[in-house]
């Protein structure tokens, strides 16, 4: 399987988990240092542990939102287990069906013992 193919699954898995509120699925999609930018107010969420914790808070607001990131591209390099991945992404309240947010996404992928680990996404939100 190409790491194209690889990265859009990863990223489907990622989209099910966060509908899901699943905590240990999004864990094992993130490499230990991700780092994440958020969309609004640009704050920087370093490190598996406090992501976890972010999304923690993120699943018990009320109303839930719902993220899902659509990839546009991806382009993988050519001289290390490094990807690039840009794409949109949309937040919709529980039970709506109208975004509440929505913008642009970049996030940078790399291979660690075979396993494509999310290292790094920055979140621009347009709408």
């Amino acid at each position: 399987m190409t790491a194209e193919i690889t990265i859009r699954l990863r990223r489907a898995e990622f989209n099910r988990a966060i509908a899901a509120a699943d905590i240990a699925a999004i864990s094992a999609i993130l490499s230990p240092d991700v780092l994440m930018i958020t969309g609004t107010d640009s704050a920087i969420v370093s490190g598996r542990k406090a992501q976890l914790f972010a999304w923690k808070r993120e699943f018990s607001a009320m109303p839930r939102m719902i993220y899902t990131r659509t990839t546009d591209t991806i382009t993988t390099s050519l001289v290390e287990p490094i990807a690039m991945e840009h794409g949109h992404w949309q937040g919709l309240a529980d039970g709506e069906g109208v975004a509440s947010a929505s913008g642009s996404y970049a996030a940078k992928w790399r291979q660690y013992g075979g396993v494509w680990l999310l290292v790094a996404e920055i979140f621009v939100t347009l709408g």
